[in-house]
């Protein structure tokens, strides 16, 4: 007898499927919860749904990875997530990039065509499935017979969970969940954090030791890590400057109504050396050096200034185009650090940032970006979580809205539109997996609303308790911006008439409201949090264009 036979002969495996022993994996692993579109080629993956999993479905894939990322995010788990082969992965892959991005752990599955056929390329069927999300996965797999589905999926989860976590993909013959299983999956624990060099720390320590006038940048690896209140300690410690690492860093890692904050770092070259003059070591920790975007010339770092950086990916490292580097976890580092550092008397520190908060004299009609967010402001929820996908009103958001608390702060990875509607249903998911109940403020541009605007169904389906508000600008002011910073006039697309936000978002099953004014704001959103559901408040708002250079 061969040991393929030996191997069918065995009772556990005639009695358990490839189906059965991958859903008793998942189970051990805690992952019950799937996000998914259900195409035809995932069915028979589906095929009777245990009573002990929930399925989350959303309407179309971009929404489907974006929730289950925000609900990774929140969780601090790997999420998995089912969409349909070539076409429906194609769809899925604006999100995916944005969960490369931010270093989310999903296990994404897709299903592929009966073996026998995927041969000659019939309908459905992804030619070269391991291809196509590709750069934006750490691993990509296909396997190479129904047997290893179990182990594909454990090894999967080893790779998304290990540092630099991220999104990995599996490509599933539809065929391979009804054969016999070679028995249980084997299940294993892996790492999650790595730990730095600790000669290499201790070099690093001296350094800003022997600075009298350091920086520190915070990144999202730090509020990913846990590490809010250890930044903290290091800055207060240190008495030092802290600035996080971009306008459009994904997350919040340092309370941005702090003394020693300093506001985001500018996203260009000259302006990030501008900012940073006068600061004769810069401590990046958790953050690329530097997300630059758009190209403005200049020093890469004043001059007289060195620079330390931390992160936990490799790759991130390996590109900075300044700095010495270090690896290791955010939280890891920074609290070894405290234990090494000196609080020096001499050094003082920064003046504390001060915000306008300039109000118009008299209100505005329509009002403007800053009176809409003053009065979100007056309501919101001390432990209110924000998403953002208004990306000409996040200056004004930060110094109106200001994040003080860790986790409460989410936006896409990687600068495409069309996260933040889902993103927010994926972290009021996330609370309610985790027992927590948070009043989710979305605050999304009319052109954004768009992108994946079905996902609010997903929302009211199950009652969320999500305020979404949509500035109704007409325009892409961002685009509008960097046409002004580029000398690009006359470019086309850039106006959004027409667009009925209210009877779209009624549609979906939404609660709809118009705030026309600071007070009908302030009176909405109250109305907002006590609905047994999400609400949908469209304001009408001047254009805000944003300082880019």
């Amino acid at each position: 007898m061969t040991s393929a036979e030996m191997e069918h002969s065995d009772p556990m495996s005639a009695q358990m499927s490839v189906h059965d022993t991958t859903y008793d994996l998942l189970r051990r692993l805690g992952m019950t919860t799937v996000f998914g579109n259900p195409g035809s080629t995932e069915q028979t993956f589906l095929k009777d749904f245990p009573d002990d999993f929930t399925y989350i479905l959303a309407l179309q894939e971009a929404s489907v990875v974006a929730m289950a990322d925000a609900y990774a995010q929140v969780t601090g788990k790997p999420a998995l997530v089912n969409v349909h082969t070539a076409a429906g992965t194609g769809n899925a892959m604006g999100s995916l990039i944005a969960a490369y991005d931010a270093k989310t752990p999903l296990i994404i599955t897709a299903g592929q065509q009966h073996r026998e056929m995927v041969i000659s390329e019939p309908y459905l069927a992804n030619p070269d499935a391991t291809t196509l999300p590709r750069p934006w996965v750490k691993w990509a797999y296909q396997p190479a017979r129904a047997e290893d589905v179990p182990a594909a999926f454990m090894r999967a989860y080893a790779t998304a969970l290990q540092p630099p976590a991220g999104p990995v993909f599996l490509s599933i013959p539809l065929d391979d969940w009804a054969k016999p299983a070679l028995g249980p999956a084997l299940l294993r624990e892996v790492s999650q954090r790595v730990a730095p060099d600790v000669a290499r720390l201790e070099r690093f320590a001296e350094r800003i030791n022997n600075s009298s006038r350091p920086a520190l940048v915070f990144g999202p690896e730090v509020d990913r890590s846990g590490g809010w209140d250890s930044a903290v300690a290091l800055a207060e410690k240190l008495q030092a400057a802290v600035y996080g690492s971009s306008p459009l860093a994904d997350r919040v890692s340092f309370p941005e109504d702090h003394p020693l904050y300093q506001g985001n770092l500018p996203m260009t070259i000259a302006g990030v050396s501008e900012e940073l003059s006068g600061h004769d070591l810069v401590v990046v920790v958790g953050a690329p050096v530097f997300r630059y975007y758009p190209f403005v010339p200049g020093r890469l770092l004043p001059e007289g200034t060195e620079l330390l950086h931390v992160t936990c990916d490799p790759d991130t490292a390996a590109y900075a185009n300044s700095g010495d580097s270090l690896l290791g976890d955010a939280k890891l580092t920074i609290d070894l650090l405290i234990d090494r550092v000196d609080s020096r008397s001499g050094r003082v520190a920064p003046t504390p940032l001060s915000w306008p908060h300039r109000l118009p004299s008299s209100p505005s009609t329509p009002l403007t970006p800053v009176e809409a967010y003053a009065a979100l402001r007056d309501v919101r929820p001390p432990d209110a979580v924000l998403v953002n996908e208004s990306t000409s009103t996040m200056a004004v958001q930060a110094e109106w809205l200001p994040t003080v608390r860790s986790g409460s702060f989410f936006t896409t990875g990687s600068g495409g539109i069309g996260w933040g509607v889902p993103g927010a249903v994926g972290v009021a998911l996330g609370d309610r997996a985790r027992g927590t109940r948070r009043t989710v403020i979305a605050t999304i541009g009319d052109g954004s609303f768009q992108y994946s605007v079905q996902a609010i169904w997903t929302a009211a389906q199950h009652k969320l308790p999500i305020v979404f508000v949509v500035f109704r600008n007409g325009e892409y002011s961002i685009l509008k911006s960097f046409a002004e910073l580029e000398q690009t006039p006359g470019v086309p697309g850039m106006d959004l008439p027409g667009l009925d936000i209210g009877s779209i978002a009624e549609g979906f099953g939404c609660r709809v409201a118009h705030a026309e004014t600071a007070d009908d704001i302030r009176s909405q959103f109250k109305l907002a949090t006590e609905a047994d559901g999400p609400t949908v408040i469209v304001v009408p708002t001047q254009p805000q264009y944003a300082k880019l250079g």
